[in-house]
C-alpha cells in the first residue's frame, strides 16, 4: 500500500523528493500521513478534493484486499 501511494503522490506533485510519507500502525488500521510543500498540496487535493477523495478510495480498496483499513491524512 505504501508503495503504491508512493507512486501516485510522486506523479502528482512538482517535487516528488519533498514528499515525506510516515506510516502509523494502528491495530488493523493504517494512518499514512504525507507531508508535502505547500504549492503541491493543491495539487494532490485537486479541484473541490475530487483528486484526494479518489486516492482515498483507492487505498481503502487496497487495504481492504489485506484485510485491513487505511486513512491518509495530509500535514501542513
Amino acid at each position: 500500500m505504501r508503495e503504491f501511494l508512493e507512486f501516485v503522490v510522486r506523479q502528482l506533485v512538482d517535487s516528488p523528493d519533498e514528499a515525506i510519507i510516515t506510516e502509523i500502525p494502528s491495530g488493523k488500521t493504517i494512518i499514512f500521513r504525507l507531508q508535502l510543500r505547500q504549492s503541491d498540496i493543491g495539487r494532490v487535493i485537486g479541484r473541490n478534493g475530487q483528486t484526494i477523495q479518489a486516492i482515498r478510495a483507492l487505498l481503502s480498496s487496497s487495504a481492504s484486499r489485506h484485510g485491513q483499513r487505511a486513512a491518509l491524512e495530509i500535514v501542513e
